[in-house]
């Protein structure tokens, strides 16, 4: 890995703390996305989840990755306005997002949308809003293996909830969508848990298929089973968190080759001790679900250690040889790179001659654009 890769050449005249992301490495990240399907473009479904930015969306399309995934009502009509081809919201539109739902398709004719459910319900409650705006909509089941967030668990007569929402004048029914992000280990282990998963359902969904007379979608995984459903004939996968990767997964995904293309920028602000120093990379700045330890990772010198976190501060230990100063730039990675860009505005843009060279906005951090 290049040395201090991270490092911004020109003099920084952006307010820290701020999210530094480099095109370069976002290119590679995609690039390397697209080797692991073989070329295969039309079994990708990236989820935007991780960036939201509008800006990434057209780099897909000049890679021809014309699908993707979302989980709220603005990233799906951000990925509309960027004419993105076809959007799955894997959100299930209950209340006032069903009603959105409905009045993005209607504003965005030229995407093909579809959504989930888990219920007899939710699919016919869809139904009926269907029929009130001479629309018809196209779904998903969602299958839940083990997760416990949504779904209809594998379990059950999962079966038998399609043929009831196939029986809806006014609903489409697409395929299954299936996400185990609560999958860890190394990658035999993921791997031999989602097979044995995918396996389990395999001869359902190709009985369903006869009954139906036609091919059903799969859409399956996220980041932590790629590798196996990269593999698997008919699958859509969605991973999300390859485009800027992050501290978490270099870690626990060491199989999954790609680069970190995201750092936060912060400044110094404060010593209030010898071996202490105080930066402006606060709660507001990092996501910080994690204990201070899986929060970010110092990129400066492996010698500084986070110790003590709060709104708007981050007091670092020094336990090495290095000065700092205040008003010294520090370069940070964070654990989790999504939450993360969902607590600012834009990006900063670096080139491969480490200058900021573009600001891009993280449009769909709002929770409305026009719907």
């Amino acid at each position: 890995m290049q040395n201090n890769w991270w490092k911004i050449s020109s003099e920084i005249r952006v307010d820290t703390p701020f999210l530094a992301v480099y095109e370069d490495r976002i290119q590679t990240n995609i690039e390397r996305l697209i080797e692991s399907v073989n070329g295969d473009t039309q079994k990708l479904r990236p989820h935007i989840k991780t960036h939201k930015i509008g800006e990434i969306l057209d780099l897909f399309k000049t890679y021809n990755i014309n699908k993707v995934k979302c989980a709220t009502i603005a990233e799906a009509e951000l990925a509309a306005i960027h004419e993105i081809a076809d959007v799955l919201l894997a959100y299930q539109p209950v209340g006032n997002k069903k009603e959105r739902w409905i009045s993005l398709l209607k504003k965005y004719p030229a995407t093909t949308f579809s959504t989930i459910v888990d219920n007899y319900e939710s699919a016919k409650a869809l139904d009926i809003a269907a029929h009130k705006n001479n629309l018809k909509l196209t779904l998903y089941l969602d299958l839940n293996s083990g997760m416990n967030r949504t779904g209809i668990s594998i379990s059950k007569n999962w079966e038998a909830l399609i043929d009831e929402i196939i029986k809806l004048k006014n609903i489409h029914f697409a395929g299954i969508h299936l996400y185990d992000g609560h999958l860890k280990g190394d990658v035999e282990h993921r791997n031999s848990v989602a097979s044995n998963i995918f396996f389990s359902i395999n001869e359902e969904i190709e009985a369903l298929q006869k009954k139906l007379g036609y091919e059903l979608k799969i859409v399956a995984g996220g980041s932590n089973t790629f590798p196996f459903y990269a593999t698997q004939k008919n699958v859509e996968c969605s991973p999300g968190t390859f485009v800027f990767w992050d501290s978490n997964y270099q870690i626990n995904l060491p199989e999954q080759n790609f680069e970190p293309a995201l750092v936060i920028v912060g400044t110094i602000i404060s010593k209030p001790t010898n071996t202490t120093f105080c930066i402006d990379i606060g709660y507001k700045a990092v996501a910080s679900e994690n204990p201070i330890d899986k929060r970010l990772v110092i990129l400066n010198d492996d010698n500084l250690i986070p110790i003590s976190h709060s709104e708007e501060h981050l007091v670092i230990e020094n336990r090495g040889e290095n000065n700092y100063a205040i008003g010294d730039t520090i370069y940070a990675q964070p654990y989790h790179v999504c939450p993360t860009c969902a607590l600012y505005d834009s990006v900063q843009v670096v080139n491969s001659e480490q200058h900021i060279c573009d600001q891009w906005l993280i449009t769909a951090r709002s929770r409305k654009i026009n719907i």
